[in-house]
């Protein structure tokens, strides 16, 4: 393919400036406006349309090494993107072509093109679409709960956070399965949408209800899989209540990501032993190999009426350091994303 050269563009950035203690603040991030460099053979050009806000940002900026190295301070603060390619010195993309890949919190990516991915254009679907239901927020409730949590029509199904992202999507492919699904949210308004729109059996607000009780009478027939997203309390009253062989898919554990002192293990521990449970973490690359598998599925469900998204979206770049504390408040319902800059013509 012909490559293609662009006039630098001004550019925004948010740049990690110290390490949070607890929740991330502005004062954490500095603001810095530069130009783009000309491109080398190899690199494109990504305008960033959606940057996805999720809550392993917050484990990003810590000093250790996680399953990705650790962001050296005063590096672009790490974050996953959709985009359109303005310009290439790469074969393998032309200008126009929509992406998706670790753009950053900023305007602009200039760089190498490895780790980018070109986005299909599916009609009726949105570019939205990528990160409600697609992408790294679907694929997890995809082989999380289809490979790890390996679900069996009338098993009972408990979801936390799951009027988020991740989690809305994996108690609807719960149901998909044959399974009873109970969801675990923090308001009245998230249980509402769980159980009228998205089909959900049974939901829970944890935050005005005794979880133990509420599960007691949720899961008359004990629980099988825990679609796990938060740890904590949340994660010990699941485990008081798992069955022989129940399957603890630990997808996230949100609880703990602003903790400043190591957090206490679940006292129900010992239930995994006595119930012969399995647990299993896992991250979404690890089935970078199947994501085709995953796409084509997903858009089949969607297009079949059986798995809605909602999209929560922040309008603006500069926004994104007060938008991330909404997913710690519980703010946001489905996936929170911030708009940077406007769509491409499609």
């Amino acid at each position: 393919m012909a490559t293609t050269t662009a006039a630098p563009k001004v550019n925004y950035q948010w740049r990690l400036r110290e390490r949070p203690q607890g929740r991330a603040k502005e004062s954490d991030f500095e603001w810095v406006e530069n130009r783009t460099p000309e491109l080398a053979d190899g690199q494109i050009l990504v305008r960033i349309v959606y940057l996805s806000l999720d809550p392993t940002n917050r484990i990003w900026m810590e000093p250790v090494d996680s399953y990705m190295p650790m962001l050296p301070l005063g590096s672009v603060m790490r974050g996953i993107t959709v985009g359109v390619v303005e310009a290439s010195r790469h074969r393998g993309y032309s200008a126009g072509d929509l992406v998706q890949g670790l753009g950053g919190w900023q305007a602009y990516y200039a760089g190498d093109a490895a780790g980018w991915t070109k986005l299909p254009r599916v009609p009726g679907l949105p570019l939205t679409a990528f990160f409600g239901a697609l992408g790294h927020i679907g694929f997890s409730a995809y082989f999380g709960l289809m490979d790890v949590g390996q679900p069996k029509a009338g098993e009972t199904l408990v979801v936390s956070a799951a009027g988020g992202a991740v989690g809305s999507l994996a108690g609807q492919m719960g149901k998909i399965a044959g399974c009873r699904v109970v969801g675990i949210a923090g308001s009245d308004e998230k249980c509402a949408w769980i159980t009228r729109e998205l089909g959900f059996d049974a939901a829970i607000n944890y935050k005005k209800e005794n979880l133990r009780e509420s599960l007691a009478r949720s899961c008359p027939k004990g629980i099988d899989i825990d679609f796990e997203n938060v740890g904590g309390a949340v994660m010990d009253g699941v485990l008081e209540r798992i069955n022989l062989g129940a399957r603890i898919v630990l997808c996230g554990l949100i609880s703990q990501y602003n903790a400043d002192r190591p957090v206490p293990g679940p006292s129900n521990f010992g239930s995994i032993l006595s119930r012969r449970a399995r647990v299993q973490g896992f991250i979404v690359t690890d089935f970078a190999s199947r994501f085709g598998e995953a796409t084509v599925q997903i858009v089949q469900w969607i297009q079949q009426g059986k798995l809605k998204y909602r999209v929560d979206i922040v309008e603006g770049l500069e926004q994104a350091p007060a938008a991330l504390n909404r997913l710690f408040d519980g703010a946001n319902i489905g996936k929170l994303m911030v708009k940077v800059s406007d769509e491409p013509a499609r």
